[in-house]
């Protein structure tokens, strides 16, 4: 790390933001990098101290030796290259990159050394956990602070802006990307370190079932919601849309309403990357979001395996995707037929109807796009799309199942049917029993 610290103050485009304040004060006062460093980042575990109080490890103390030692490397690594030179804009960007890949590299055997965490890092985890903040979310904020401070330091202390330039943005942006691709290329040092399968290797094989699967994708306001309900209540079989919100919020730890504000949708793309990212500077922590897809991917194939149903959104045709009783269908409409629905069912202000729907298509698409790799609107990846707004809800739920007719999954409709009976009347009989005990 030290090496692709020194490189990115050759290439005199600007230091990553976590280098950038002790630069900054390095060209004011007669103290070197390395020993600014060491500096601020001792500053970071005393405050870290401050925060735990009783509750702080001292098996942290650690992060002390490890950046003292970083801190001399800087300055050896500086000396070391101080016959680098960019005299041009190319060589600038070469050496800016370069230190990136390599800064990137020093953080990936940091975090697999398990060891300790950088100070700034471990600042960051511990404000996280002691505040209850979402740490990916937190650690962008920390980094955004460290860049103002220095552009505020560098015009206080130099009165004009020294470095922090785009450089400073393509460490931000790439560095921790660059580490979560060392992390699925470089999987082998897992096996190395720890003589095991290396993390996400481990599949758990799931049993095959003979259950009817239908999963519904629906645009916004297409009244997806209702039609699958309809085809469960026509088949006989159990649907699941919000009671997975409180199946998964017993599972994974999540309180109802995050899991209703956060899942199925990604209001950015480039926000929530910067946010995954940051969790590739610690160990073992996976994004809340990742969390959350991949609890309710589990719920989702136990209900299978356990009964035939409907399962509305939540990419269930991709979780499903080597169930080959799934019939996967996408319901859409027209705008003003789901803009009308908004306002009329759901209760949206007519003014915002539109901006509404538009919102809740691109973070449907976002979600999508992330965790499947397909476009959420890509017809070839259902069975069967229909437009709602030509028919009542019970047609197109009436059509859904025709549809399933001159299928392969014929046979699974009366399998489906017979379960749900058999249930019934298992919970009649139970029921029976129970009063009459009561009697």
């Amino acid at each position: 790390m030290a090496v692709g610290v020194a490189l990115s103050v050759k290439a005199n485009l600007g230091v990553s933001p976590i280098s950038c304040i002790p630069y900054v004060y390095s060209l004011k006062i007669k103290y070197t990098l390395g020993e600014l460093t060491i500096a601020m980042n001792t500053v970071f575990i005393v405050a870290q101290i401050l925060i735990l109080r009783k509750n702080y490890s001292l098996l942290q103390l650690v992060q002390l030796p490890a950046i003292i030692v970083f801190g001399f490397c800087i300055d050896l690594a500086l000396f070391l290259l101080s016959s680098v030179e960019a005299p041009t804009y190319a060589l600038q960007v070469f050496w800016c990159l370069l230190s990136c890949v390599t800064i990137a590299f020093g953080v990936f055997l940091a975090v697999k050394a398990r060891i300790t965490y950088l100070p700034g890092d471990g600042l960051a985890l511990v404000i996280a956990d002691a505040f209850k903040k979402e740490f990916g979310k937190l650690k962008v904020c920390f980094d955004s602070s460290m860049v103002v401070i220095g552009v505020v330091s560098s015009f206080v202390l130099l009165g004009k802006l020294a470095g922090i330039r785009e450089g400073t943005i393509a460490a931000a942006l790439l560095v921790g990307y660059l580490v979560k691709v060392y992390n699925k290329r470089l999987a082998v040092i897992d096996t190395w370190l720890r003589g095991n399968t290396p993390a996400g290797e481990e599949i758990t094989a799931v049993p095959e079932s003979s259950n009817l699967v239908i999963t519904i994708a629906r645009e916004y306001g297409s009244g997806g919601h209702g039609i699958g309900q309809c085809i469960a209540q026509k088949l006989g079989i159990s649907f699941y849309d919000k009671e997975l919100i409180n199946i998964t919020a017993e599972k994974s730890g999540f309180t109802t309403e995050y899991i209703e504000h956060n899942e199925q949708r990604l209001a950015n793309s480039l926000l929530d990357e910067l946010y995954a990212q940051s969790y590739a500077y610690v160990d073992d922590k996976l994004p809340p979001s990742d969390v959350l897809f991949l609890v309710q991917s589990k719920i989702i194939r136990e209900i299978c395996n356990r009964e035939p149903c409907v399962i509305v959104g939540r990419c269930a045709n991709f979780v499903l995707k080597d169930n080959p009783n799934c019939f996967n269908v996408f319901i859409h409409a027209n705008k003003e037929y789901r803009r009308s629905k908004l306002i009329g069912e759901y209760g949206v202000v007519p003014e915002n109807a539109m901006q509404e729907l538009e919102r809740s298509d691109r973070e449907r698409a976002n979600y999508c796009s992330k965790y499947t790799g397909s476009h959420w609107q890509d017809l070839t990846n259902y069975h069967m799309s229909i437009d709602s707004s030509l028919y009542t809800t019970e047609q197109v739920a009436q059509k859904i199942i025709d549809a399933l007719q001159g299928t392969a999954l014929q046979p699974q409709l009366a399998p489906a049917k017979a379960k749900f009976f058999s249930r019934t009347k298992q919970n009649f009989t139970q029921s029976a029993s129970m009063a009459s005990a009561r009697n």
